[in-house]
């Protein structure tokens, strides 16, 4: 998988697997995906886990989508 990180103008690979819902707007199972590069994991997971919608991070070599 050639994934680029989600952060918004970046485009370097991602490294990261960052596995979230809504939950206002998804069922439990429903899983959605934003990869990130070592440099913006954090944000982004901050930015989801903020919210309430990280549920996992996972490395792009162990992740199963």
């Amino acid at each position: 998988m050639d994934a680029h990180c989600s952060r918004r103008g970046c485009r370097a690979a991602a490294e990261w697997a960052l596995v979230w819902n809504n939950p206002k707007l998804h069922t439990p199972e429903r899983r959605k995906v934003w990869v990130a590069c070592g440099e913006h994991r954090e944000y982004l997971a901050n930015f989801l886990d903020m919210r309430g919608f990280l549920r996992e991070t996972v490395p792009m070599d162990r992740f199963e989508g």
